[in-house]
């Protein structure tokens, strides 16, 4: 199967409907030739598609309703644009200082606060109040324009860090800065799909592949019926080129692998001349500068999740860094000026699409 990574589909929710009416017939037809069930759910503002391979009906119908009751359950409670739990804890962030925190969240907000360690900051989930300032979920918008300097740098100054917030015995969050607000939107649609992949597996699901708009995580291998023989063979994963909807490379995922791209073309406009995207700098509140995209392998969705984003921020200079403090091994970095740079397990495993191509320029380090 080949899977174009971040080719998005469109947001849109009679998308959604049509795919609940099909799936009925799809599953019919799959399940004939190859015991193949797809599905597609929307949550966390995109379309997750999934497939299941070499199983029955009834435990993939099983499965998929799991599936959609938990992505839905996540986008409400994880979300900070929802009335869930954490925009509850958010209101509370500015003003008090000790928050009892409900047993789902507790898992979330420790592993941030360690991969925002170990990234150096670099994938900081503290700077809600900065992404909401800049207002990228309006992207779309004829009169969207950058935000007041002045509000950027306040939020600036003070400094809203992971490291500001601490998880006692009680499980209560504790907060020295009013500045913090979370939003885990680098880190918790690869986060859910970890914890589904572990159920799937303790259901009995071997092969099967979670595509939330382009990142993935995989089990197993294709299963696939050709002149009634059964074939199986890796998951051939597309990488796109950030700067237009061709394939830049692809890259073969092994079982229990995932990957995850962050890219300056899922979110952007233009104001005045100038290019913004979604992906800031805690340091500076404004968009980075230095990379297009950044994709990531690992077998933890949610690192991979987070340390996609946390590369792209630390940039040519200090990525290498970020990467090794984060146990990131395979990577692949494309930057504003068209230069690629390879971790050296990740050049082993890319192929790229125009291997005479000269606008990229290969960099092992």
């Amino acid at each position: 199967m080949f899977i174009p990574v971040h080719l998005k589909h469109p947001h849109y929710r009679w998308l959604f409907a049509a795919s609940l009416l099909l799936l009925s017939l799809l599953s019919t037809a799959c399940e004939q030739k190859t015991r193949h069930f797809s599905y597609s759910i929307f949550a966390f503002g995109t379309l997750i598609d999934i497939s299941f391979y070499d199983i029955d009906k009834v435990l993939a119908e099983k499965a998929f309703h799991m599936l959609q009751s938990d992505f839905d359950r996540y986008h409400q409670d994880w979300s900070p644009w929802t009335n869930g739990e954490l925009a509850e804890i958010n209101n509370k962030l500015k003003t008090d200082s000790i928050i009892t925190l409900p047993d789902h969240l507790i898992p979330i907000i420790k592993t941030s606060i360690e991969l925002s360690r170990l990234s150096e900051n670099y994938y900081n989930p503290g700077i809600g109040q900065l992404i909401n300032l800049w207002q990228f979920h309006k992207y779309r918008d004829t009169d969207i324009k950058p935000p007041d300097n002045n509000l950027i740098q306040h939020l600036v100054r003070q400094k809203p860090q992971m490291s500001d917030l601490s998880i006692n015995d009680k499980n209560q969050l504790l907060s020295s800065n009013t500045a913090v607000s979370l939003n885990f939107g680098a880190f918790a649609k690869g986060y859910a799909i970890a914890l589904e992949m572990a159920k799937l597996r303790k259901m009995g699901i071997h092969n099967a592949v979670i595509n939330a708009g382009g990142d993935l995580s995989v089990i197993g291998k294709v299963i696939e019926m050709n002149n009634q023989q059964t074939n199986t063979r890796a998951w051939n994963i597309g990488i796109r080129n950030p700067r237009n909807n061709n394939l830049l490379a692809s890259v073969q995922l092994n079982n229990n692998e995932s990957i995850f791209t962050s890219g300056d073309y899922e979110r952007f406009y233009f104001y005045q001349g100038k290019r913004y995207h979604h992906i800031l700098d805690p340091a500076t509140g404004y968009p980075t500068q230095d990379m297009q995209s950044v994709t990531v392998i690992h077998k933890d969705a949610g690192l991979a999740d987070a340390a996609a984003t946390a590369l792209f921020v630390a940039g040519r200079t200090n990525w290498q860094r970020i990467a090794k403090n984060m146990g990131i091994e395979y990577a692949m970095l494309v930057d504003r000026d068209n230069h690629i740079y390879l971790t050296d397990k990740m050049a082993k495993r890319v192929e790229f699409s125009d291997k005479s191509s000269t606008l990229y320029k290969i960099v092992n380090e």
